[in-house]
């Protein structure tokens, strides 16, 4: 269980990014305003995150975001910060949904959105793997882009086998882990895998996935476990993009 009790004490001693959000106002299901948006960053530099490459929704159904809703919603929320006088850097993906709209898109590889120069942060359904998932990777993979499972351990598809983790790995995955996952924010299951890809060193990037206040203020409850100190431990890709 979350706590609801904030400790402005930074958790992370030498500064770290944040690279999965949902912080830019009026796009998706997270930030719904500019107002809230300043108060999660804030929150989040209390406890010692330096940076952000927030990760708008791309949904053919739900969020039918691009460069042209995406990049005019990051300059309002820079130019809010300036005038509120934070100084913090702000850059954007997006956090893309398997589907066969996407499928479409990544022929085209040059309007996608990526973290830093070539990771593609995507996520699919909660309940199954989708039947493309293999010719999504073989096709990014001829593009050189190295495809990033957003919060593997939330999917029940892989708590029922783990061996697919495996073979996404194997197939050139890379995995971010959502941080309140460990606090069980999303389950027990889902607090069990994503114990268990730390344990395995098989984090590439851990994220906040930042939605509302509520989930920045319980990310200073994430600071006591000892798998979230392992995590930071690893050689996340984190400190390469912001």
């Amino acid at each position: 269980m979350l706590l609801n009790i904030f400790r402005r004490t930074p958790i992370l001693k030498t500064g770290f990014p944040d690279i999965h959000s949902h912080l830019l106002a009026g796009l998706d299901d997270g930030s719904k305003s500019l107002e809230q948006s300043e108060e999660m960053i804030r929150l989040m530099l209390d406890l010692g995150y330096t940076g952000f490459v927030t990760t708008p929704h791309i949904m053919s159904d739900y969020y039918r975001n691009n460069r042209d809703t995406i990049f005019p919603a990051l300059e309002r929320l820079q130019e809010h910060l300036k005038t509120v006088g934070l100084t913090v850097r702000v850059q954007a993906a997006a956090e893309y949904y398997l589907d066969e709209a996407l499928m479409k898109m990544i022929e085209k590889p040059d309007q996608l959105l990526f973290l830093g120069d070539r990771y593609f942060l995507f996520e699919t359904n909660m309940f199954s793997q989708p039947l493309t998932m293999n010719e999504f990777i073989f096709k990014l993979s001829v593009e050189s882009i190295r495809p990033v499972l957003a919060h593997p351990e939330r999917y029940e598809y892989l708590h029922q086998d783990f061996a697919k983790v495996e073979e996404l790995r194997d197939r050139g995955v890379l995995f971010q882990i959502n941080s309140l996952s460990l606090l069980g924010a999303y389950g027990k299951a889902a607090e069990k895998l994503a114990r268990t890809l730390i344990e395995k060193e098989w984090v590439s990037f851990l994220g906040s996935d930042c939605h509302t206040p509520l989930h920045a203020k319980g990310l200073a409850d994430v600071a006591r476990d000892r798998h979230f100190k392992k995590a930071l431990d690893l050689p996340l890709l984190n400190r390469t993009l912001v």
